[in-house]
């Protein structure tokens, strides 16, 4: 298997939400305490069980999306699988701060970052760029 690098637009933002994605996982995986408390969480001293649902859930998902989108990343059903994912996390994140008075100003970053990596994925397939 050849692994080629992106030579246009069109091929880079797919490519660089992998990336994202990637270091994204990475991070959850292997830093969940910091992973929490940027998220302005903890867990709880006597039970683990919180540790491994980050490093499961939160990492494991955008890891293995991720690892999958670099190495596919000019395969347009790869491009709207990590799409639709970056959607929905947004989705999620905007039904937070709209119900569950969870309107900060970190929130609102987390959003647009969402949608904007959504939206490096989700273009090139729709045929926006």
């Amino acid at each position: 298997m050849q692994i080629t690098f992106p030579q246009t637009t069109t091929d880079l933002l797919p490519f660089l939400v992998a990336c994202f994605s990637i270091g994204y996982g990475l991070y959850a995986l292997f830093a969940p305490r910091l992973f929490l408390r940027m998220a302005g969480l903890d867990t709880l001293n006597t039970r683990r069980a919180g540790l491994s649902e980050i490093r499961a859930t939160l990492a494991g998902f955008p890891l293995g999306m991720g690892l999958a989108a670099f190495f596919f990343y000019d395969q347009p059903f790869m491009q709207m699988a990590l799409g639709a994912g970056w959607l929905l996390t947004a989705f999620g994140r905007l039904v937070s701060i709209l119900s569950d008075d969870a309107s900060t100003l970190g929130n609102w970053l987390w959003l647009l970052i969402n949608l904007a990596l959504a939206a490096g994925c989700l273009a090139p397939v729709l045929g926006l760029i």
